[in-house]
């Protein structure tokens, strides 16, 4: 298959005089060639009918791209002229040609040309624009076509482009580097940062002077996390280079770590009516990402600013914008209040000089050389010049001529100058030293250089490394990127005598922020916080939100916990407790019960009152042994009963004692030793009384073991089991002290105390007593059937008297003491309920049994004679007609019968 044929093609100033075709060889595959063709054939006929193209003769021909012209409007493909972006820029390139020119050590004796372009800010015009760059690399047999008079075509060879410096925007640089690839044409940009391009798969033949996006998205989260923020929203521009941006700013976050996107919002190419209020209103579902990186062209910076300041989020957000933003002032003009405190990037610059004396000198006289300039006075100066056929528009002035750039009109310099002087002079470099290589000695360019082969001078700009117009040093990395210097910017309003961008750092593969020299809304120099979530407090643990790693929920360590880590509370050990903020554990302070503590108190004075009483008691018996009174009650008995109404006194100062294994020895042996002394003592005298009258009713004989000396032995054989049983606990359990700190444990750890007490739990402690109470529930049973026994002949109605009364105290001592067992105050109320129980029951002993007996002795000393002894048989008769006068008693109130007697037991 073959191209289809040629459209003749006439140049307008030589329209009858020859047909111009230019072409070379090239291997392309067949449907290539179509494509190329659909494009050349309006190309050239748009090139020739308007022409958009600077031609400037020279040895080495550079291609240039550049933005001359805005997006025209509908159906058209150029707008307005751009006078920074464009001309500037343009200009560069041309001053950098002559100062290389000019230049004796760089490309001596050879000149640099070039075919400059404009690009109409759209990749579809660029791509059709740069076919241009590669007629003379394409050929075709035209020995068959004719001119239209029959002539043979007069075949001017197209200037060759050894390589394009441009272009401008990210999609135009992309698009024109696909085709460049192709016939292997170098290209360095001056202003395309998209990260896309550092494929050198796909744009192998595609370098840059600028950083590229990834750089600037590295800066701006190195930016970001010294700022402390970890929660922030992206917004971008539709299109490559705010896409790519935001891209490349949440991989590098994600990589990084401790940085999460709360919203990620693109801006349409055409955004509808009220589409930037709805991002607005977007970004405030997430209020606490106050920070917003933007990637996004000046228009939408513009429309963003204003949204915020109709929803009345002035101050609120916080922007960090991208070198697209950079340090201009249209973005922000007329929302100076919203922008400010906004972060800003720029690839680090500076104004070259003799650029500024270059072009300020330039006049329509000394520059026919820039097609577009005619069109720049017009704009710049706001005049308007006259054209044959071209009326004058009356509301301009006419233009004369004598303006004078930076004189009659502002002028500053464009940022991206040094950049496109720094990429003309690495395309220089680059064939100066291709030359010196290929063609040393020779003069001019040599055979080896004509054609320029592509990939050879690829690899020359590779290679290049010299210092930049700047002062900076000039080189690339393997896929073609130049090293990342940036200056970072923040917009100040107040404390300042010129308000506007203020350099506050710089990033060069790191950062260096100046955070001192920042200051947010109103002035305010605290840093605004943009977190998800606010660091929780000591003794907080985070609770992580699913999903989103930099989100989470504070919870404290409640009860017995701390802190263990970040996101972990732990048990303390049981002998300790949380510190107040939760962070550590402390040991658990060990309480004892203290003689001071009004649960001592009372006790000890109950204790203390017994034992004086009790003392009184012994020494009244002993003063009095030989009286009748206390023969009568049984002087041993007597004693012993006493000894162990002493001792349950005694256990109460042992209970309160501080623990010890000696303490806790005598709490357990004396513990039941006096019970059980008091009541064996009272069993074996309820008992005997019991025995004699019993034994009465059968015979005249006196029962045995009733002697003083039986009734001793009875009674410690009776306390030998109480002692026994706990020299066996001493050997099955030695006494010993434990810390109870499950006793005082309540919910709030600040009132957690361990208890130093003896090893007797509550089943030990019943034990303990467990057999002085059988002993005093048989004592009781006796007491009982011995009421009837008359006053006159025995104890047996105040033992009676004493037992009841001793079992209702014990009764209320049950409920008290296990009704208490979940109290914090557990051991207090235990201590103080078993030794006030145990000295009420030993006072009732002594009050009912030995105090009546040392009142008579002591205030009624005539009642303590020896009265008329009776036979056992008398006593025995007496209280068996007493007995049968009370059942005959009864058994007439059955009957009926009130008939009253007098009390025989008075």
């Amino acid at each position: 298959m073959t191209p289809p044929s040629l459209p003749l093609l006439t140049h307008q100033h030589q329209r009858t005089a020859a047909c111009l075709l230019s072409w070379s060889n090239w291997n392309c595959p067949t449907w290539l060639l179509w494509m190329l063709w659909a494009w050349l054939s309006p190309a050239w006929a748009h090139q020739h009918s308007h022409p958009h193209s600077i031609k400037i003769p020279g040895d080495i021909t550079l291609g240039g791209l550049f933005p001359v012209h805005a997006k025209g409007p509908s159906g058209l493909p150029c707008g307005e002229i751009k006078k920074e972006k464009g001309i500037h820029r343009m200009e560069a390139m041309l001053y950098a040609l002559d100062q290389i020119n000019s230049d004796p050590d760089l490309l001596p004796n050879i000149t640099l040309g070039a075919r400059i372009l404009d690009t109409c800010s759209r990749d579809t015009y660029a791509l059709e624009q740069s076919l241009t760059f590669v007629q003379a690399l394409i050929q075709k047999d035209t020995s068959d076509i004719r001119c239209s008079n029959g002539e043979q075509p007069i075949i001017r060879k197209p200037e060759r482009v050894v390589g394009v410096i441009g272009a401008s925007a990210s999609s135009v640089s992309i698009m024109v580097a696909n085709v460049l690839r192709l016939f292997e044409i170098p290209q360095i940009s001056y202003a395309s940062t998209a990260p896309e391009l550092s494929d050198n798969n796909r744009y192998d033949f595609f370098s840059r002077v600028v950083p590229p996006d990834s750089y600037q998205a590295q800066a701006m989260v190195d930016i970001v996390k010294a700022l402390g923020w970890n929660y922030v929203s992206t917004l971008a521009s539709e299109g490559n280079y705010g896409e790519s941006g935001v891209d490349a700013f949440v991989q590098i976050s994600r990589e990084a770590g401790g940085l999460c996107i709360a919203q990620s919002m693109k801006i349409p190419r055409d955004p509808k009516p009220g589409e930037f209020d709805k991002i607005i209103k977007r970004l405030m579902e997430t209020p606490n990402a106050r920070g917003v990186i933007i990637f996004a062209n000046e228009d939408d910076i513009k429309q963003v600013l204003e949204a915020a300041r109709r929803a009345n989020l002035t101050g609120h957000f916080k922007f960090v914008g991208s070198d697209s933003w950079g340090a201009k002032s249209s973005p922000i003009l007329d929302h100076e209040d919203v922008a400010e405190g906004a972060v800003t990037i720029l690839p680090k610059r500076a104004s070259i000089e003799g650029f500024d004396q270059y072009f300020t000198s330039r006049s329509l006289e000394n520059n026919r050389r820039n097609i577009w300039f005619a069109e720049f006075w017009e704009d710049d100066f706001r005049c308007k010049l006259t054209r044959p056929g071209i009326k004058l528009d009356p509301e301009k002035k006419k233009c004369t001529g004598n303006e004078r750039i930076g004189r009659d009109s502002p002028y500053e310099q464009e940022g991206k100058v040094q950049f496109v002087i720094d990429a003309v002079y690495a395309m220089a470099h680059a064939l100066h030293n291709m030359h010196q290589d290929l063609c040393p000695g020779a003069i001019g360019v040599c055979d080896k250089m004509d054609p320029v082969e592509g990939r050879l001078v690829l690899s020359y700009i590779r290679s290049v490394n010299f210092n930049g117009s700047a002062g900076t040093g000039v080189l690339f990395n393997e896929n073609g990127d130049a090293p990342g210097r940036y200056d970072i910017f923040q917009y100040q309003m107040t404390n300042t005598s010129n308000p506007g961008y203020k350099v506050i750092g710089q990033w060069t593969n790191n950062l260096r922020l100046n955070v001192e020299e920042m200051q947010w809304s109103g002035g305010d120099r605290q840093i605004p916080d943009s977190v998800c979530s606010f660091p929780c407090w000591p003794g907080e643990r985070k609770k992580m939100v699913k999903g989103v790693p930099c989100c989470w929920h504070c919870e404290l360590c409640d009860g017995y916990q701390y802190q263990a880590d970040e996101f972990a509370c732990e048990m303390c050990p049981f002998d300790m407790r949380p510190t107040p903020n939760r962070t550590a554990c402390r040991p658990t302070p060990i309480i004892k019960l203290e003689w001071h503590s009004p649960w001592a108190i009372i006790p000890v004075f109950l204790a203390i009152l017994g034992i004086v009483a009790t003392l009184s008691v012994v020494i009244t018996f002993i003063r009095f042994n030989d009286t009748p009174i206390v023969r009568a009650a049984g002087r041993e008995l007597s004693y012993v009963l006493l000894t162990g109404i002493f001792l349950i006194y005694l256990i109460t100062f042992l209970m309160i004692a501080e623990p010890g294994p000696v303490v806790c020895a005598f709490r357990r042996l004396l513990l039941g030793l006096g019970m059980c002394i008091t009541y064996s003592a009272m069993l074996t005298k309820t008992n005997r009384i019991y025995r004699i009258f019993e034994q009465g009713k059968k015979s005249v004989t006196p029962p045995k073991f009733i002697s003083p000396t039986s009734q001793l032995a009875i009674t410690f054989i009776l306390i030998s089991f109480q002692v026994l049983g706990v020299f066996i606990w001493f050997g099955v359990v030695p006494p010993h002290t434990i810390v109870d700190y499950e006793e005082q444990r309540p919910p709030n750890p600040e009132l957690a105390r361990g208890i130093l007490k003896c090893d007797m739990s509550d089943l030990s402690l019943i034990c303990c007593l467990s057999y002085s109470i059988v002993l005093m529930v048989t004592c009781t049973v006796y007491a009982v059937k011995s009421r009837g026994v008359p006053e006159t002949f025995n104890e047996a109605k105040p033992i009676g008297f004493t037992m009841y009364t001793t079992c209702i105290i014990w009764l209320a001592f049950v409920p008290i003491f296990f009704g208490t067992a979940q109290s914090t105050e557990k051991m207090f109320i235990q201590t103080t309920t078993l030794t006030v129980s145990m000295s009420l029951s030993a006072s009732v002993s002594l009050g009912m049994l030995y105090m009546p007996k040392v009142y008579v002795i002591i205030f009624h000393p005539e009642q303590n004679v020896q009265k008329r002894k009776r036979s056992f048989k008398a006593v025995v008769q007496a209280a068996t007609m007493s007995t049968r006068l009370s059942q005959k008693s009864n058994s007439d109130k059955q009957n009926g019968e009130t008939k009253l007697e007098p009390d025989r037991m008075q």
